[in-house]
């Protein structure tokens, strides 16, 4: 009996270690487990819309944006005046992409236009929209969603810009979190986009 205990002193230790790394491996199996991937959320295009049909064809191009915009996460603009990323959501694409296609099927679903599509689809087109996103954002502040985008009518021949103007709409959001913010600002671009599509049609 005496011989044996050396022994399990030195066991012990070991056991101990054992424990140990069980525990921390259970720790990173767990951890690993629940570090979920982050929720997409799509844009909807505005829905078809009254006036008849204008002749012509329209390009419209990838809207421009700042960094902060320019990527697939959805931006908060704090009480302070900070900006930030809602965690653990995002768009299905990043945002000017995005933008840019339901945009196109805006003006499919009003038909305000003969045929409308990107640059690169060989559409013999006189007329090019460009766009740059000015605000596309959760205001913590106003408790709003807000969306902003500077629209021009370019003359693709000449490259003379037509017409200009800026779009907007604001929408109650409740509570900052990936669903609220996302729904709140699909209603706020699809009022934008209804706005746009008339406006380009007219001055078309």
């Amino acid at each position: 009996m005496k011989r044996g205990l050396p022994q399990m002193k030195t066991a012990l230790p070991f056991l101990a270690n054992l424990r140990r790394l069980g525990a921390l491996a259970a720790l990173v199996a767990l951890s690993s487990c629940s570090s979920a991937p982050p929720a997409t959320f799509d844009l909807s295009a505005a829905p078809a819309g009254k006036g008849g049909r204008a002749a012509g064809t329209i390009v419209v191009g990838e809207p421009v944006a700042l960094s902060l915009i320019d990527s697939d996460r959805i931006v908060v603009r704090l009480s302070a005046g900070s900006v930030a990323y809602i965690p653990g959501a995002q768009w299905a694409d990043r945002l000017p992409k995005l933008l840019q296609t339901r945009l196109i099927e805006s003006f499919e679903n009003a038909r305000r236009v003969g045929s409308v599509g990107r640059p690169g689809d060989r559409l013999v087109a006189s007329t090019r929209l460009n766009a740059e996103i000015r605000t596309f954002e959760v205001q913590e502040k106003t408790g709003e969603a807000v969306v902003e985008i500077t629209a021009r009518i370019v003359n693709d021949r000449t490259g003379q810009i037509v017409a200009g103007q800026l779009f907007s709409a604001r929408t109650p959001v409740s509570g900052v979190s990936g669903p609220t913010a996302a729904a709140a600002l699909d209603v706020a671009a699809q009022a934008v986009f209804a706005q746009i599509v008339v406006w380009s049609a007219r001055g078309h």
